[in-house]
């Protein structure tokens, strides 16, 4: 099943999604926003599902869909958490500045929490002040929970996941070393993210949803040029259910928490990488200088996963970089 959200209020309109993401149909009757949906979702999901069913067999009356006319599926969510799963990624990064890694980092995922109140629709522009901050995308896979209680095991926390996204991390890679010196982690750093078109359920995945992690590539193309595909999963040292025990160890999630993988990020550098500070680390470690700037005003990156048939699971986050202009 894919749900999606169209732009109208704050929280958007719950619409159910073809899986060829050509079609949509209405879903308000059911449940009015996917946070409403996330709520009740023992009651919502079979006739969602049902109406999923119809939407594909043609039973009912659709509309074309675009993701233009879309927020991030949850437009706003109680609570967003992002990982580091990668950590081969924060090794690298770690390495390039000369600082060793911590043992600890390979048993203790990194997480932190970042702010849910203003996500960033799929095709809607990355608007910043300045390119002096360092402006970075950064390709993730998201999961969705359901209610999850404080000290689950990550044995149990698969069963949480009701929802997998794609992700846009944006981060202000030149505002971060200042943040982290103060030793309170980031919050000006990490402005609003943005999601795929459509959040899709676990069984949609097949057989790439497996030992919670999607075996599938993730694509980030800048300005129509490839940065990278790393395999989501290969060389996840935290799977989803281990980041959901982890978030949850010392209180509990409510319904439509969103959990980030961080940066997808393969050992094999044939793979390339998903975002801009990983491709600036390797041409430190291997010129001494990083050559390729962060982004520009008028860059624009997609995200997008496609399965063996190339096609596309979850609609593609397609973002433009422009100047923000103060309100008067």
């Amino acid at each position: 099943m894919k749900l999606a959200s169209l732009k109208k209020g704050r929280d958007g309109e719950l619409i159910v999604v073809s899986r060829d993401l050509g079609r949509y149909c209405g879903a308000a009757d059911i449940a009015p926003t996917l946070q409403a949906a996330l709520d009740e979702w023992d009651i919502a999901q079979p006739k969602l599902e049902a109406r999923f069913e119809a939407l594909q067999d043609e039973q009912i009356t659709s509309f074309p869909f675009t993701p233009a006319e879309c927020h991030s599926p949850l437009p706003r969510a109680y609570h967003w958490a992002d990982g580091s799963a990668y950590v081969n990624h924060v090794e690298l990064v770690r390495k390039a500045r000369g600082a060793d890694m911590p043992e600890s980092f390979w048993t203790d995922p990194l997480m932190y929490q970042g702010g849910s109140d203003t996500f960033l629709g799929p095709t809607e522009e990355i608007a910043m002040p300045s390119t002096d901050w360092g402006i970075d995308f950064e390709a993730e896979v998201a999961v969705v929970t359901t209610d999850v209680p404080m000290g689950i095991s990550a044995a149990k926390a698969e069963d949480s996941i009701r929802l997998l996204m794609l992700v846009n991390d944006v981060s202000l890679r030149n505002l971060i070393p200042g943040e982290l010196a103060k030793g309170f982690g980031f919050y000006q750093s990490k402005p609003s993210s943005a999601f795929s078109p459509v959040a899709v359920t676990p069984d949609e995945l097949g057989h790439h949803w497996r030992g919670g992690m999607v075996h599938l590539p993730l694509h980030a193309i800048l300005n129509g040029e490839k940065i990278g595909s790393p395999n989501a999963g290969v060389d996840m040292t935290f799977n989803f259910p281990q980041l959901i025990a982890h978030a949850a160890k010392s209180r509990p999630l409510g319904a439509g928490t969103i959990i980030g993988s961080g940066t997808v990020s393969n050992v094999d550098r044939a793979a390339g990488s998903c975002c801009l500070a990983e491709v600036r680390m390797l041409e430190i470690i291997a010129d001494g200088k990083a050559k390729t700037p962060f982004m520009q005003f008028g860059d624009q990156i997609e995200i997008a996963m496609y399965d063996e048939n190339d096609s596309d699971i979850f609609g593609t986050i397609h973002q433009r970089v422009v100047q923000y202009v103060n309100p008067q």
